[in-house]
């Protein structure tokens, strides 16, 4: 569950300014805020059935948006190829710079 939370966490953040204003809120507040579902359906008066719907459904969007533009895969990728690269660059000082700065470019 939590490997779940964390990669639409990660799907939110590439995407979320695809996302209509609803789908945002709803996604904040259950993902980003561990509101309930209950507790968001009181806040926008709907149904606790709406906003699981609604919040399924922007879920399913998130995935298709990464499937078709694969922005998570390549920052996982990149992560992963920076750790390697720092374990193999402690002693060279210059080249443990230089990884610095591109991550700061992330």
């Amino acid at each position: 569950m939590l490997e779940k939370t964390t990669r639409v966490n990660y799907l939110f953040d590439f995407y979320q300014s695809l996302l209509t204003p609803k789908q945002r809120n709803y996604m904040e507040l259950y993902y980003l805020e561990d509101y309930s579902l209950g507790e968001i359906s009181e806040n926008f008066d709907v149904s606790r059935q709406a906003v699981y719907d609604n919040i399924r459904r922007t879920e399913a969007m998130l995935e298709e948006y990464e499937n078709k533009l694969h922005l998570y895969e390549k920052f996982d990728k990149r992560q992963k190829l920076f750790q390697q690269m720092e374990s193999k660059a402690e002693s060279d000082h210059k080249l443990n710079k230089w990884l610095q700065q591109l991550q700061e470019l992330e």
